[in-house]
């Protein structure tokens, strides 16, 4: 699936809970995507744990 049609699906989503559910709905489905984005990258590999609990100077230090 190409990333044009997960937006607009996610775009359909965050629309309907909007209209049928108000605001607060609206922030839920928004932040429960963003959830599952991140897991879903975590769940690839494309993001790494650890980097979350680094310090800046032992990031700075593994690029050098």
């Amino acid at each position: 699936m190409s990333m044009a049609v997960a937006g607009m699906i996610a775009g359909l989503a965050l629309g309907f809970a909007g209209y049928f559910g108000g605001f607060g709905a609206f922030l839920l489905v928004a932040a429960l995507g963003a959830v599952g984005f991140v897991v879903g990258r975590f769940a690839e590999g494309d993001l790494d744990p650890g980097a979350f609990f680094r310090s800046r100077d032992e990031r700075r230090d593994r690029r050098l």
